[in-house]
């Protein structure tokens, strides 16, 4: 389990956007950065500087994965027969706790995370507890008889500040999604725009 080593609107504020559309998002009430420097006149990002914060935004959009473990994805995105960018958002929404979270589940990507740990979901009726386990099309994902009425599962289903994107199939009375397909970038319910191509020059680059 990778561990979340900052506290998780953090990177909203440092980058001055509402990165997961959340109404608790400090950045809804400032939107310079943390820290007593937070509010100093920002310069002009370089090429480098801007690569750089897409990556950031990207991977920290998905619970802040670790560097070895984004890059591991990225070099597959890279094998992949197509656009590199459009792969590596695919793959990225693929993951089993981003499918829970899309699935709205649970509020949160690292809520997500937990709830595959701690063995809350099945896929295809198998118990699986691995958060990066890479989901297929046409998958069933199913919350475990037993927690489908704890309280994290029926806040979030109640929740209306996201919705359910269409390449999932989602039953919220039998707590059943199926994964339909890959999404493109222009499927997937960002609440910013996301820039995978900045960061495929950047890793090309570095």
């Amino acid at each position: 389990m990778t561990k979340r080593t900052s506290a998780k609107y953090k990177l909203d504020r440092r980058m001055g956007e509402n990165i997961w559309g959340r109404a608790k998002s400090p950045v809804n009430r400032r939107e310079y950065g943390p820290g007593q420097h937070g509010q100093r006149r920002k310069n002009k990002l370089s090429d480098f500087g801007t690569q750089l914060r897409a990556k950031q935004k990207l991977k920290g959009y998905y619970g802040d994965l670790t560097e070895k473990q984004f890059r591991r994805i990225y070099a597959e995105a890279e094998r992949i027969k197509g656009d590199t960018g459009e792969n590596l958002v695919g793959l990225l929404e693929r993951r089993l706790d981003a499918v829970v979270y899309r699935a709205k589940f649970v509020a949160t990507i690292w809520a997500a995370r937990q709830f595959v740990n701690h063995g809350h979901i099945q896929v295809n009726g198998q118990r699986v507890n691995i958060a990066s386990y890479r989901v297929k099309e046409g998958d069933v994902i199913s919350i475990r008889e037993r927690s489908r009425q704890l309280a994290i599962v029926l806040e979030a289903v109640a929740l209306t500040e996201r919705d359910v994107p269409d390449y999932l199939e989602v039953d919220h009375n039998k707590m059943t999604a199926t994964f339909v397909r890959t999404p493109a970038l222009g499927d997937i319910p960002y609440a910013v725009q996301m820039e995978p191509n900045l960061v495929v020059e950047f890793y090309a680059k570095n």
